[in-house]
């Protein structure tokens, strides 16, 4: 290359340059950091909304001690949820809380789940929710296993009593009244509180009241188709010839009613159960709940004539004193063509109270109670309270009546009479007055009088008067001659006593063991013990040795 070219010449104008155009093989990393946020964002979106937890809302008919975010959805004490918003429903009666549950409880909001505000409460059956005085009120959650799923609730004004996972029965009662009789009053077995009334309410047709009840496991197995209930509130007073009886479960069953239950013992052989009933009788105490009951009830008339003051409807039935029945109604009845009074009582009998006996088959039921009428079967009424002055109809067969008959007298049998005890009183009462008319107490009285009269002029006579002085002399002679053999014998006797004693003295010194007579005595009888000896030792030799009275002793050999 020359010099000219390598210097260009300075008059010539400079080169435009040229875009040179290039293919770029791939993509830029700039629009890699919108891509990964956004595939970011699209997992965190899909994440949220699938670990979202349903949503619920509760009605309650007041907000007090609730605050969006900030109250507490619990179940047994453990955050299950919040609290998202608080609103009025439509109508402004109430409010609406919405809350956002755990996802893990969606499957457990069915119709029976329960919602509730945990609030401070101080109740006669106990005190509850202190903790929510430190940590504030929060809606507590009882689930419900089974039903169709719901998202929209009515929350509890108190919390219940038991919740779904407490073991144990539910039990429906029937009673007539509520008594006084709450929502959380005892249950007890055998005085032992072993469940509490969960509800209560008034029956469809408004003539009776419905009262749920829970018995806690085990205990719920004592419950058999032959329990009774009854109503163990208060104090149940009784007074019999047996003396007062107070009869209570405890001091809480008093202030806040209770109920007990149990299973009475029968003579009845043990028979195959029925299912439970539905429904179980409240009976208004235990001796009621204790008495049989029977499905037959017979009905039959009886007309007294007497007074029947103290009788009332309910009043017992009893033959050989045990109740077989109960008196249903009572009438006072005028024939207008005798112009007597009478009263007709309508009694009730249950016939499977009688046991029988001695018959294969059970006879005609009529038939048996004509055969008792004409043995003297009688209605009675009878005192069955002094303090009271209340009657009852007694049945008993009198073997001294007549034959009666068993007739109608409209829709009832008519079973005869005889009458009360009281009439009876009376009856004889009037027949002593009658006999004591009988009796001539004026001339009685006038033998009396003649008596006493005798009897005064005998007192009066002179000669009872000199008999009586002369016996004052007579007793007078008496004394004084025991006045005098008292002073002359006297001495007399009291010296011959003490020569007695003399005697007596020396005759015990004699006889003493020391003695000289008792001593020679002794030495004598010893001899006379010796000599015996020696005269049977001699006996005894001559029985051998005859010989020795004619030869001696030594030539006898």
């Amino acid at each position: 290359m020359t010099e000219t070219e390598r210097e260009p010449d300075a008059r010539s104008p400079d080169p435009i340059p040229e875009a040179v155009a290039r293919s770029r093989g791939r993509l830029s990393l700039v629009w890699l950091i919108p891509l990964v946020a956004l595939a970011v964002g699209v997992w965190l979106a899909v994440k949220t909304w699938s670990e979202r937890g349903p949503i619920v809302t509760i009605e309650f008919k007041s907000a007090s001690g609730l605050a969006a975010g900030q109250t507490r959805v619990k179940f047994k004490d453990v955050d299950i949820g919040q609290v998202k918003s608080i609103d009025f429903s439509p109508d402004l009666k109430t409010v609406i809380v919405s809350a956002e549950l755990k996802r893990t409880f969606a499957d457990f909001l069915t119709e029976h789940t329960r919602f509730w505000v945990e609030r401070p409460r101080v109740t006669l059956s106990g005190v509850s929710g202190l903790d929510t005085l430190v940590s504030g009120a929060y809606i507590a959650l009882d689930p419900g296993q089974a039903g169709r799923s719901r998202r929209h609730f009515t929350g509890l004004e108190q919390p219940p009593v038991i919740t779904t996972f407490e073991d144990g029965g539910r039990f429906r009662l029937r009673a007539p009244t509520l008594g006084s009789l709450n929502i959380g009053s005892p249950v007890y077995y055998r005085q032992i509180q072993v469940g509490q009334v969960i509800g209560y309410g008034l029956e469809p047709d408004g003539r009776a009241v419905g009262i749920e009840i829970f018995v806690a496991a085990p205990h719920d197995a004592l419950v058999t188709p032959d329990t009774r209930f009854w109503n163990a509130s208060g104090l149940d007073v009784s007074l019999s010839a047996a003396g007062v009886q107070v009869d209570t479960q405890s001091l809480l069953s008093v202030v806040l009613g209770g109920i007990a239950f149990g299973t009475p013992d029968t003579l009845d052989p043990a028979q195959a159960h029925d299912p439970y009933p539905e429904v179980f009788p409240l009976y208004r105490n235990r001796e009621a709940a204790h008495a049989r009951i029977y499905a037959r009830k017979e009905r039959y008339l009886l007309l007294f004539e007497g007074a029947a003051r103290g009788l009332t409807s309910g009043a017992p039935v009893r033959l050989k004193g045990i109740d077989i029945g109960r008196v249903l109604d009572i009438q006072l009845q005028l024939d207008t063509e005798a112009l007597e009074f009478r009263i007709p009582v309508l009694i009730e009998i249950e016939p499977e109270r009688i046991v029988r006996r001695g018959e294969a088959e059970a006879p005609d039921e009529r038939r048996l109670v004509e055969r008792l009428v004409e043995r003297g079967l009688r209605a009675q009424l009878k005192l069955d309270s002094v303090l009271s002055g209340a009657l009852y109809v007694d049945l008993d067969v009198d073997s001294g009546a007549p034959a009666g008959r068993l007739v109608r007298q409209g829709e009832h049998l008519v079973i005869p009479t005889r009458p009360g005890s009281l009439e009876a009183i009376t009856t004889q009462l009037a027949s002593v007055l009658e006999k004591l008319d009988t009796i001539p107490i004026e001339q009685i009285g006038r033998d009396l009088s003649q008596t006493a009269a005798g009897a005064n002029a005998l007192v009066n006579a002179p000669e009872l008067k000199g008999a009586v002085i002369e016996l004052e002399a007579t007793l007078a002679q008496v004394r004084a001659t025991a006045t005098r053999l008292d002073r002359e014998l006297g001495p007399e006797l009291t010296k011959t006593l003490r020569e007695s004693t003399a005697t007596l003295e020396r005759a015990r010194a004699l006889l003493s063991d020391r003695s000289p007579l008792y001593v020679e005595t002794q030495r004598m009888l010893q001899e006379v013990a010796n000599a015996a000896r020696s005269m049977r030792l001699l006996t005894d030799y001559l029985e051998r040795h005859p010989e020795a009275l004619l030869q001696g002793k030594g030539r006898g050999r």
